[in-house]
């Protein structure tokens, strides 16, 4: 697992960001404070408070790489 911090502070950056992860089978999960959201439910992830950053963990093996290469624009 590895956990990085983005910021979705637009509504843009949320739906552009959840066709993103979409596109990977592993699991991402958002943590803000003691809240756990799937990062593929654009939802869940308009139920955090988006003001801040907001940290994201990646459960990937092999395509790591490609995860992070896609998620470059959302990192802080």
């Amino acid at each position: 697992m590895k956990t990085v911090q983005i910021s979705l502070n637009s509504i843009d950056k949320v739906k552009s960001f959840v066709n993103e992860v979409t596109k990977f089978d592993c699991d991402f999960d958002l943590v803000s404070g003691r809240y756990v959201i799937d990062a593929k439910s654009i939802m869940g992830i308009f139920s955090l408070d988006l003001s801040k950053p907001i940290d994201l963990n990646i459960h990937a093996e092999g395509a790591a790489d490609d995860v992070m290469a896609a998620l470059k624009p959302y990192m802080v």
